[in-house]
């Protein structure tokens, strides 16, 4: 089966893509949120969109700073909370709730979960973080951006 080309998204909308990328710099460069949290978070909300592109890069990114073991368990984080920090964990049912936000309306039970475990400010970025990584989602996945894994 031959599988249809895809355009390639921030070609055709450059300005778009600069917009995206702008938002993309603002949550990896000015934010207080540490940086394997964000990897965490782009990774798990990639997970749960099904964005090829994404998991494999935000994979990559996070075994610079994450051993493997943890890394293979982030589907299931909630069965092994003995691997994740208690803010990384509040950061991954955030993200998952945002992410799921038409199933989940962001239950006030979540919300407070978050709040806890957060300063408003980081609170806002991680939301932010969790934002722009579904609008990269949006656009991986449908135009197919390649991976870079190999057989």
């Amino acid at each position: 089966m031959t599988k249809l080309a895809r355009l390639t998204w921030y070609d055709v909308a450059p300005e778009g893509a600069k917009a995206l990328f702008g938002l993309h710099h603002y949550v990896t460069h000015n934010t207080n949120l540490p940086e394997e949290l964000v990897h965490l978070v782009f990774l798990r909300v990639s997970q749960i969109n099904g964005c090829a592109h994404c998991i494999d890069l935000h994979t990559r990114d996070l075994l610079k700073t994450m051993p493997v073991e943890k890394v293979v368990l982030i589907p299931v984080w909630d069965e092994v909370p003995h691997l994740f920090p208690d803010q990384y964990r509040a950061a991954l049912a955030w993200a998952e709730e945002v992410t799921r936000v038409s199933e989940t309306h962001a239950s006030d039970e979540a919300y407070a979960a978050a709040a806890a475990a957060f300063e408003p400010k980081d609170l806002v970025d991680l939301t932010i973080t969790i934002a722009a990584m579904n609008a990269f989602n949006r656009l991986g996945a449908p135009f197919r951006l390649p991976v870079r894994a190999r057989p």
